[in-house]
């Protein structure tokens, strides 16, 4: 017996889910945890930073291999390979982490699983996932990343601070390897043509892959340096606390939503990641302006659509590229990972040897060029389309 659309949906949807949040919780976990695992191995807050830039970096470099290795196994293999390292990787932290290089070498070794993770579930929800749905699981589906911060704070308190942070990450290798439960059944290996890439325009995606990287980067220094730049200008840091928490709601809202109104949608999906961006960078700038106001509503706007775009990017992405839909959010990924590895330490730079103020501007103004860049990328990928649609007409009538 088959199962029942909705309730099909309903499964890739929670795998998907599953999948993403506990493939990248082994970084965040340390992020959450950093106070605890610092103080036992001797790192201070300055080492953990160099920590997640450089696992953003290894994201950056393997995420087009892992693209290619997604493609030709499958997402019903690579999600159960990516959730096994995800745990292996979390239980050899909680038993070999006795040194801040060997937190290194772990944490950069098991960088692979979260890009096989993310490139799995986009491949299942690309054959999977009923087309009226597709946008709002994209947009779920990014939402995860909120929610293993979520998961990685309420370990703090419940295990890190009871019986110890080794513990914290067991049970999460235990979560990981529990969501092996709702993993793909399909999507297994499909016979390939001779050449997958003849009509996946890999230079317009390396153009939306750097503008992405330039919008991650900006917003990736406003959730670290928030709160931070809040203080410095004289708000209380409860207040800016939760001004911050605000700020991450909104962009778990708006992602979803993006993903809901992009299903009601024929196109233009690209073209209002563009306008996220612009839009967001006006917010961005607004943190420059010290006084509350100006803080909560650059927030709201830098968080609600300076960030909101991820899941909406890689929706049409796998809607312009159905042949092969992991290997092209690779080629876009690689880009955002960069933006991830560089964003904190320019932002960081700038705030240190010039001011807070003139960070934000430049990540502003990093924010709208990315925003037209996304813009160029669409126009490419436009005629693109144009040309091989042109080249299959021509094919049908010889």
């Amino acid at each position: 017996m088959t199962e029942q659309p909705e309730q099909s949906a309903l499964r890739v949807g929670t795998g998907a889910v599953a999948i993403t949040t506990a493939t990248v919780l082994p970084v965040f976990l340390l992020g959450a945890l950093s106070v605890q695992v610092g103080a036992e191995l001797g790192f201070d807050p300055a080492a953990l930073g160099l920590v997640v830039s450089a696992y953003f970096g290894v994201s950056a470099l393997v995420s087009l291999p892992v693209g290619k290795v997604v493609e030709r196994l499958g997402s019903r293999t690579t999600s159960r390979i990516a959730l096994v390292g995800a745990a292996i990787a979390m239980l050899l932290t909680a038993a070999f982490a006795r040194s801040y290089a060997a937190v290194v070498a772990i944490v950069l070794c098991g960088a692979w699983t979260n890009v096989m993770g993310q490139l799995s579930t986009n491949l299942t929800l690309a054959r999977a996932m009923p087309p009226g749905r597709l946008g709002l699981s994209f947009g779920v589906k990014q939402a995860c990343v909120p929610l293993a911060t979520l998961l990685a704070g309420l370990a703090v308190p419940a295990v890190g601070l009871t019986v110890g942070w080794r513990w914290a990450y067991v049970i999460a290798a235990v979560l990981a390897l529990a969501a092996l439960a709702v993993a793909p059944r399909g999507a297994g290996p499909e016979s390939r043509a001779a050449d997958r890439t003849a009509d996946r325009a890999t230079t317009a995606l390396a153009v939306i892959g750097v503008a992405a990287g330039l919008g991650a980067a900006s917003s990736t220094g406003l959730s670290i340096f928030l709160v931070a730049s809040a203080v410095d200008q004289g708000v209380a840091p409860g207040l800016a606390g939760l001004v911050l928490t605000l700020g991450s709601v909104v962009a778990v809202l708006v992602r979803m939503l993006h993903g809901w109104l992009a299903d009601r949608r024929s196109g233009g999906h690209v073209a209002v990641v563009a306008g996220s961006l612009i839009l967001g960078g006006a917010g961005v700038v607004l943190l420059a302006v010290p006084g509350s106001v100006a803080l909560v509503v650059g927030t709201v706007l830098g968080f609600g659509l300076g960030w909101s775009w991820p899941g909406l990017l890689q929706f049409a992405v796998v809607r312009l590229n159905p042949a092969a839909p992991a290997a092209a959010t690779a080629i876009v990924q690689v880009g955002v990972y960069a933006g991830g590895c560089l964003g904190p330490v320019g932002f960081g730079l700038l705030a240190t040897q010039l001011s807070f103020a003139a960070a934000w501007v430049v990540a502003a103004i990093a924010m709208v060029v990315a925003g037209a860049g996304v813009l160029v990328g669409r126009h490419m990928l436009v005629r693109h389309r144009a040309a091989v649609d042109d080249r299959v007409a021509v094919a049908a009538t010889s």
